[in-house]
Protein backbone atom coordinates (compact mmCIF):
# COMPACT_ATOMS: atom_id res chain seq x y z
CA UNK A 1 0.00 0.00 0.00
CA UNK A 2 2.84 2.37 0.75
CA UNK A 3 4.23 1.74 -2.77
CA UNK A 4 0.94 2.67 -4.33
CA UNK A 5 0.67 5.95 -2.39
CA UNK A 6 4.24 6.98 -3.12
CA UNK A 7 3.87 6.14 -6.80
CA UNK A 8 0.69 8.22 -7.45
CA UNK A 9 1.15 11.08 -5.01
CA UNK A 10 2.82 14.20 -6.40
CA UNK A 11 4.68 16.01 -3.67
CA UNK A 12 5.16 19.21 -5.69
CA UNK A 13 1.45 20.01 -6.04
CA UNK A 14 -0.16 21.95 -3.20
CA UNK A 15 -3.55 20.85 -1.89
CA UNK A 16 -6.68 22.35 -3.42
CA UNK A 17 -7.46 25.78 -2.06
CA UNK A 18 -10.47 28.04 -2.61
CA UNK A 19 -8.80 31.40 -3.18
CA UNK A 20 -12.02 33.28 -3.97
CA UNK A 21 -13.75 32.34 -0.71
CA UNK A 22 -13.26 35.69 1.13
CA UNK A 23 -14.49 37.76 -1.81
CA UNK A 24 -17.73 35.81 -2.38
CA UNK A 25 -20.85 37.05 -0.62
CA UNK A 26 -22.28 34.08 1.24
CA UNK A 27 -25.58 34.19 3.11
CA UNK A 28 -25.13 35.12 6.76
CA UNK A 29 -27.94 32.88 7.95
CA UNK A 30 -27.14 29.24 8.71
CA UNK A 31 -29.21 26.76 6.75
CA UNK A 32 -32.44 25.80 8.44
CA UNK A 33 -32.67 29.01 10.47
CA UNK A 34 -35.70 31.04 9.42
CA UNK A 35 -35.68 34.81 9.61
CA UNK A 36 -38.33 37.47 9.22
CA UNK A 37 -41.74 38.06 10.63
CA UNK A 38 -44.38 35.41 10.91
CA UNK A 39 -47.75 36.37 9.40
CA UNK A 40 -49.44 35.94 12.76
CA UNK A 41 -47.15 38.54 14.31
CA UNK A 42 -48.24 41.10 11.72
CA UNK A 43 -51.93 40.32 12.26
CA UNK A 44 -51.55 40.56 16.04
CA UNK A 45 -49.69 43.86 15.64
CA UNK A 46 -52.42 45.35 13.48
CA UNK A 47 -55.17 44.11 15.81
CA UNK A 48 -53.41 45.43 18.90
CA UNK A 49 -52.80 48.78 17.20
CA UNK A 50 -56.49 49.16 16.31
CA UNK A 51 -57.75 48.07 19.74
CA UNK A 52 -55.27 50.32 21.56
CA UNK A 53 -56.23 53.32 19.45
CA UNK A 54 -59.96 52.70 19.93
CA UNK A 55 -59.50 52.35 23.70
CA UNK A 56 -57.38 55.52 23.79
CA UNK A 57 -60.05 57.49 21.95
CA UNK A 58 -62.72 56.04 24.25
CA UNK A 59 -60.68 57.09 27.27
CA UNK A 60 -60.34 60.60 25.86
CA UNK A 61 -64.14 60.79 25.56
CA UNK A 62 -64.40 59.84 29.28
CA UNK A 63 -66.06 56.50 28.52
CA UNK A 64 -64.08 54.88 31.35
CA UNK A 65 -64.69 57.78 33.74
CA UNK A 66 -62.64 60.85 34.53
CA UNK A 67 -60.51 59.42 37.34
CA UNK A 68 -57.52 57.14 37.55
CA UNK A 69 -58.91 54.50 35.20
CA UNK A 70 -58.78 56.94 32.29
CA UNK A 71 -55.08 57.63 32.77
CA UNK A 72 -54.22 53.98 33.38
CA UNK A 73 -55.91 52.98 30.14
CA UNK A 74 -54.15 55.79 28.26
CA UNK A 75 -50.78 54.65 29.64
CA UNK A 76 -51.38 50.99 28.75
CA UNK A 77 -52.56 51.95 25.24
CA UNK A 78 -49.46 54.11 24.76
CA UNK A 79 -47.17 51.26 25.76
CA UNK A 80 -49.02 48.85 23.46
CA UNK A 81 -48.74 51.20 20.46
CA UNK A 82 -45.00 51.71 21.13
CA UNK A 83 -44.60 47.94 21.55
CA UNK A 84 -46.39 47.21 18.27
CA UNK A 85 -43.97 49.38 16.34
CA UNK A 86 -41.06 47.69 18.12
CA UNK A 87 -42.44 44.22 17.43
CA UNK A 88 -42.97 45.02 13.75
CA UNK A 89 -39.23 45.74 13.61
CA UNK A 90 -38.69 42.34 15.31
CA UNK A 91 -37.22 43.86 18.46
CA UNK A 92 -37.46 41.83 21.66
CA UNK A 93 -38.62 44.77 23.82
CA UNK A 94 -41.50 45.42 21.40
CA UNK A 95 -42.50 41.78 21.56
CA UNK A 96 -42.41 41.93 25.36
CA UNK A 97 -44.66 45.00 25.48
CA UNK A 98 -47.18 43.49 23.05
CA UNK A 99 -47.18 40.17 24.90
CA UNK A 100 -47.80 41.93 28.21
CA UNK A 101 -50.50 44.03 26.53
CA UNK A 102 -52.25 40.90 25.27
CA UNK A 103 -52.22 39.41 28.75
CA UNK A 104 -53.49 42.64 30.32
CA UNK A 105 -56.23 42.95 27.70
CA UNK A 106 -57.31 39.35 28.24
CA UNK A 107 -57.46 39.90 32.00
CA UNK A 108 -59.39 43.15 31.54
CA UNK A 109 -61.92 41.58 29.21
CA UNK A 110 -62.40 38.57 31.51
CA UNK A 111 -62.89 40.92 34.47
CA UNK A 112 -65.38 42.95 32.44
CA UNK A 113 -67.29 39.78 31.60
CA UNK A 114 -67.25 38.73 35.25
CA UNK A 115 -68.72 42.07 36.33
CA UNK A 116 -71.26 42.66 33.53
CA UNK A 117 -71.86 39.27 31.84
CA UNK A 118 -71.75 40.88 28.40
CA UNK A 119 -70.80 38.12 25.88
CA UNK A 120 -68.49 40.19 23.61
CA UNK A 121 -66.10 40.62 26.55
CA UNK A 122 -65.45 36.90 26.78
CA UNK A 123 -64.93 36.65 23.01
CA UNK A 124 -62.43 39.51 22.98
CA UNK A 125 -60.74 38.07 26.06
CA UNK A 126 -60.32 34.70 24.32
CA UNK A 127 -58.86 36.42 21.24
CA UNK A 128 -56.36 38.29 23.39
CA UNK A 129 -55.48 35.08 25.24
CA UNK A 130 -54.94 33.22 21.94
CA UNK A 131 -52.69 36.04 20.75
CA UNK A 132 -50.71 35.84 23.98
CA UNK A 133 -50.28 32.09 23.56
CA UNK A 134 -49.15 32.60 19.95
CA UNK A 135 -46.60 35.21 20.93
CA UNK A 136 -44.95 33.07 23.61
CA UNK A 137 -44.28 30.13 21.27
CA UNK A 138 -40.60 29.29 20.77
CA UNK A 139 -40.96 29.67 16.98
CA UNK A 140 -42.17 33.23 17.42
CA UNK A 141 -39.48 34.17 19.93
CA UNK A 142 -36.77 32.74 17.67
CA UNK A 143 -37.53 35.36 15.03
CA UNK A 144 -36.72 38.32 17.29
CA UNK A 145 -33.45 40.23 17.62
Amino acid sequence: MADFKEHFEDKTVSPAEDVSFPSRRLPGIPSGEARGMLPGMAVIGIYMLIVAMLNAFAAMRNTFGTGEAKYCILAVCTFIVIGVFGMLRLLRWGWALVTAGCLLMAGGFFYGFHRTHIPPYIVQGLFALCFFLYLIRPETRARLR
